[in-house]
């Protein structure tokens, strides 16, 4: 997909050297970018999660990405808290405000002491 100049694959590191490369360039323009971990994997998964919330099936991302089953997918949806919100707000009980839950004070102090 990302051919070298001798027209051959490019290595994982020569496509990690691009990677820093390129988010130093854009950290210029972009400050916060500077204090990210910016490497092939937070990309591969930040497009996978991009599809996942765009509502693209689980299984076209798994084939994407080159994962051997759907299994190692699942990763991205349980790393989604959007959609676990969702389903959540889906399932809310009858006569009760959907949203998160907010602790009492005293349950957060209870917490705290354990």
């Amino acid at each position: 997909m990302f051919p070298s100049s001798r027209r051959t694959s490019l290595s994982r590191d020569s496509i990690a050297h691009l990677v820093t490369k390129h988010a130093a360039t854009a950290a210029a323009t972009q400050p916060s970018i500077a204090t990210k971990n910016v490497t092939p994997h937070t990309l591969r998964h930040t497009c996978a999660m991009a599809l996942l919330q765009a509502g693209v099936d689980t299984t076209v991302i798994a084939l994407w990405l080159g994962h051997e089953t759907i299994e190692t997918t699942q990763i991205y949806i349980h790393a989604d808290m959007t959609t676990k919100e969702e389903t959540l707000d889906r399932t809310t009980p009858p006569n009760t405000s959907p949203g998160r839950y907010q602790a009492d004070t005293s349950t957060l102090a209870f917490l705290k002491n354990l």
